[in-house]
């Protein structure tokens, strides 16, 4: 189930540029972080670091350390594709594979990793993580069809079936809703809400009503001006952040008066 992650003195380089450092921070199980910033602070290499994708970027690495349900995620004995397995990734842009059907591209995931299972089984682990998605009543009826078919909306719902079928514990969230109409990101949004009661969530958004709407807690991330890297200012409750914060980079950021 939903499980903390631990980060600390977390140090992120591509190659000899030191992109983000020293954050520590603690993320809670079963709620929303928001991530926010002005762009080009660090949030999505941060939010990559956190289920090793980063370092599929050559010459990336990282320092530090990323604990989740007391596993170090950057320990030598562990394998970076069981980390992306049980933590999830969706991206800026709807990504669903446009060549498979709806149906196969819920469980690509499962079949990348091998599992062995009877159609009876995949038909309800395809139920399943589309209902997660609030996708199966729009889709039910053409799931032979490409994923590619659909709304913009519903290809980033498809993406987040998909990420949910193989079962994670985290589910990390990339501007999910930027390429989306108000309507859709709202979908996105009650759908997030749905499933903290199941994952963790951790999500980058630009948008500080989305993060005041659905965030328990909030990072803020800043850096000092161009080629300087980018570090956590501030984690708050998310009511601090957007009442009361601790830092006046923060406040500033979140009132507009910035830069």
């Amino acid at each position: 189930m939903a499980k903390r992650i631990e980060v600390s003195d977390l140090n992120i380089y591509y190659g000899n540029f030191l992109a983000v450092e020293g954050v520590n921070v603690s993320i809670e199980p079963r709620s929303i972080t928001a991530l926010i910033g002005p762009s080009g602070c660090g949030k999505s290499t941060f939010l990559r670091s956190l289920n090793r994708m980063h370092e599929v970027i050559p010459g990336a690495r990282v320092e530090g350390k990323v604990v989740m349900d007391g596993q170090d995620l950057y320990g030598a004995d562990t394998d970076p594709v069981d980390v992306r397995r049980q933590i999830g990734m969706v991206f800026q842009r709807p990504n669903p594979f446009p060549t498979m059907s709806i149906y196969d591209n819920v469980i690509a995931g499962n079949r990348l990793n091998n599992k062995r299972m009877k159609k009876a089984e995949t038909d309800e682990l395809v139920e399943r993580s589309l209902r997660g998605a609030n996708l199966w009543d729009e889709v039910k009826d053409r799931l032979g069809r490409p994923g590619s078919g659909l709304s913009g909306g519903q290809q980033q719902r498809l993406c987040i079936a998909r990420a949910i079928a193989v079962e994670p514990d985290v589910l990390l969230m990339d501007e999910p809703c930027s390429a989306l109409d108000p309507i859709s990101t709202l979908a996105i949004e009650d759908l997030m809400t749905e499933l903290k009661e199941r994952f963790t969530i951790v999500i980058v958004t630009h948008n500080m009503q989305q993060a005041a709407r659905v965030s328990q807690s909030t990072g803020f991330f800043n850096l000092n001006g161009v080629g300087q890297p980018g570090r956590l200012i501030e984690f708050n409750p998310t009511e601090k952040i957007f009442s009361n914060p601790d830092q006046k980079a923060t406040e500033d950021y979140i009132s507009g008066r910035f830069g």
